[in-house]
């Protein structure tokens, strides 16, 4: 499945929750912050749930 479009939403859903989590963290703005962590969360917990691996997104994200 991780080659469908839906799966490739899910991983774009992913790294758009990263790149606000960072641009939260980089402005130090807590409820930014909060948002964007529960949005990771959730955008994590329903690619895992359609057997959706996030971990390659995530490595290559922590490395940019």
């Amino acid at each position: 499945m991780s080659g469908s479009v839906f799966a490739e939403a899910l991983l774009e859903r992913v790294r758009q929750a990263r790149a606000s989590l960072d641009a939260a963290l980089a402005a130090g703005d807590a409820y930014a912050i909060a948002v964007a962590e529960d949005e990771l969360d959730d955008a994590v917990r329903v690619a895992h749930r359609h057997g959706v691996a996030v971990d390659a997104v995530e490595a290559r994200t922590e490395g940019e």
